[in-house]
């Protein structure tokens, strides 16, 4: 099919806003899947979208949609067939839809589903490369959100055309004009412009899918230049190898031929190259301007990196595509397997993941508590949940996950830097310049009778306030909603920041973040003594200011969820390496009483010492335990350490 009848375009918004719905009447729409196949969250494949109800991975689908009317034709001059034909007869009737059917033109519409968490920003960013066009969805109820605002930033920032839609308009007690008047004055727009859709009961979808053929750029590319394909998302399968998920810009690939990836320098044959449709439908080519899929036979799963550029092995000195900036990890964690004889499943396991989740990062580590693992990368909580979620459920691997931490960089007295991803690797702070922590900037939308909460609560949490930005300014005070624009530490903002953000703002505030810089920062090692032995999975960084309140908490924590023992069990919080450390001390310490077994119940008589032999006989016993035995520490303990 020609370029100018193509459209590729993505669907942005909050989480929970509609996108997975919108997407199914699409589907309906375009009648892409058979009416008896269809199912809510169609484009949600993974079992574990469907349990949460959120979008993880990106998915893209090709339908194919007939205008109701020619694109040639105006649609002012035009009316309904419905309406130009009531008053006819049958055979007029039925010459006029064969007349308008004749005007109708077929269209190739390539839709992106993307998440609306902030945790998978970097699946929307890796959309957006690859269409021309966005719809912008925002739900009737709830209005503009945080994450709505940065999605939209990012495809302004891509150049891309907005079509603003709003959705849920089938609910109660709403306040459409508001919403339009803010969306209005976000985008610079007429009102008129911006669409009013129920994807729930599908209604006005037609209207967006005419809106998206008019508005949205054809894409540009010439067919006759060499190939040049973006990989924008890729699996692993156990017989075809890698299969790539790619924009094709320049030229066109069919089967058969041999292509190169240029970052890596990988050659492969290509086995089979289609479509989704939603599922793969292979096709006899992939030519400029169409999305689609390429098997490439590839066993070797880090040659195959998303963001880089496919082009023909025969054709030489291709200019690569701009590709995608590297993801930051921000939050780390030890993934450790429960059978230590697993360590290369786990490590196949995080490599399949890498391969369609390029923000994932990980690097081997050994714990002397858990043998050998990985320390993992994410991008926040949510992700390494999912993560962990995934492990779990797609290669039946039990994990234990070490606390979460952040990563500090450290700046040594000779000068040197590095980021430190796990806390044991900080070393002697004798011996430590100075230590800088990461700084987000956070973005919150909040009704104005909450800014006063709000700002206490950026205090409370080491947070610099920085200004504020309205919404609708033009509407009565109890309607307005403004941004509040601040800096806070990523160490304290994944902790409960959200939790306490939605408890004070009634659940109405939503917020986003994305890093700002290091800034200079004074910390404590803190290290946790189970029984007398360190135990290197709690040692954690804290505030210097706030250590003592850390470590009692932890230590309280320990106490209330470590398993009794049949000997007594002291728990420690010390800043040095051991609990003799003259440069460290204890900060805080608690103890759990031990099983209690009535030794002497047996006697029924006899002298006393009979009792006190007994008795001391098991107290030698309970101190040889003490001193021998082992605490197996539940897997759980690690994620409530750093839930504090």
């Amino acid at each position: 099919m020609e370029q100018k009848y193509i459209r590729n375009f993505c669907i942005i918004a909050h989480i929970d806003h509609g996108k997975s719905t919108l997407a199914d009447r699409f589907l309906e729409l375009t009648k892409t899947v058979p009416p008896g196949k269809m199912r809510p969250q169609y484009l949600d494949r993974m079992p574990l979208e469907r349990e949460r109800g959120i979008t993880i991975k990106l998915q893209p689908v090709r339908m194919i949609y007939k205008t109701r009317i020619h694109a040639d034709i105006k649609r002012g001059s035009t009316r309904i067939k419905t309406q130009i034909y009531a008053d006819q007869d049958a055979d007029e009737r039925q010459q006029a839809n064969k007349n308008i059917n004749n005007n109708q033109q077929e269209y190739i519409l390539n839709l992106i589903d993307t998440p609306g968490h902030v945790d998978f920003s970097y699946e929307v960013s890796r959309s957006l490369a690859a269409v021309e066009g966005a719809i912008l969805l925002v739900d009737a109820r709830e209005g503009i959100q945080a994450q709505t605002l940065a999605n939209l930033y990012l495809a302004q920032k891509q150049g891309l055309t907005i079509l603003p839609v709003i959705n849920k308009i089938d609910l109660p007690n709403l306040d459409i004009p508001r919403i339009k008047k803010e969306l209005s004055n976000l985008l610079q727009i007429n009102e008129n412009e911006i669409l009013l859709v129920s994807a729930k009961y599908g209604i006005n979808i037609e209207n967006v899918l005419e809106k998206i053929v008019e508005t949205f750029p054809s894409p540009k590319g010439d067919k006759n230049k060499p190939l040049r394909a973006l990989i924008f998302d890729s699996i692993y399968d156990e017989y075809r190898g890698v299969i790539v998920f790619v924009r094709i810009f320049d030229g066109k690939i069919i089967a058969g031929e041999k292509i190169k990836m240029l970052k890596s320098q990988a050659v492969s044959e290509v086995l089979e190259v289609g479509v989704f449709n939603p599922n793969f439908l292979p096709q006899k080519e992939l030519e400029a301007g169409e999305i689609g899929y390429i098997v490439t036979g590839l066993k070797e799963i880090e040659k195959c990196r998303v963001g880089d550029t496919i082009t023909l092995d025969k054709d030489q000195k291709v200019i690569p595509l701009p590709g995608y900036q590297e993801p930051k990890p921000m939050v780390f964690a030890g993934f450790f397997s429960k059978d230590g004889n697993k360590v290369e499943s786990l490590r196949r396991a995080l490599q399949k993941l890498k391969l369609n989740d390029a923000s994932l990062t990980f690097e081997p580590e050994r714990s002397p508590a858990l043998g050998f693992g990985f320390r993992c990368g994410f991008l926040g909580l949510l992700h390494l949940d999912i993560t962990r979620e995934r492990i779990k459920q797609e290669y039946g691997l039990d994990l234990i996950i070490t606390t979460p931490t952040v990563g500090f960089k450290v700046f040594n007295k000779n000068g040197k830097s590095k980021i430190i991803k796990n806390p044991i690797e900080i070393g002697d702070l004798s011996k430590i310049d100075h230590v800088e922590e990461p700084i987000m900037n956070v973005d919150i939308i909040v009704p104005i009778k909450f800014i006063g909460k709000v700002m206490d609560l950026i205090k409370e949490y080491r947070g610099e306030f920085l200004s504020t930005e309205y919404l609708t300014s033009k509407m009565p005070e109890k309607y307005q909603r403004i941004i509040i624009h601040s800096k806070i530490p990523l160490a304290m903002l994944i902790v409960d920041f959200y939790n306490k953000l939605k408890s004070i703002s009634s659940g109405y505030a939503s917020l986003s973040y994305e890093f700002n810089s290091y800034r200079t920062t004074e910390i404590e090692k803190l290290n946790i003594f189970i029984a007398g032995r360190k135990v290197e999975e709690l040692t954690t960084i804290v505030y210097k200011d706030g250590v003592y309140r850390r470590a009692k908490k932890i230590v309280e924590t320990l106490k209330n969820i470590l398993p009794r023992q049949l000997f007594e069990v002291k728990i420690q919080a010390a800043t040095g390496d051991s609990i003799q450390d003259k440069i460290g001390k204890v900060i805080a310490s608690e103890r759990i009483a031990p099983f209690r077994k009535d030794v002497t119940a047996k006697l029924y008589g006899g002298d006393v010492t009979r009792k006190m032999k007994l008795l001391k006989k098991q107290k030698k016993g309970k101190k040889k335990l003490a001193q021998f035995g082992k605490i197996n520490i539940p897997s759980k303990v690690y994620l409530e350490i750093f839930k504090i």
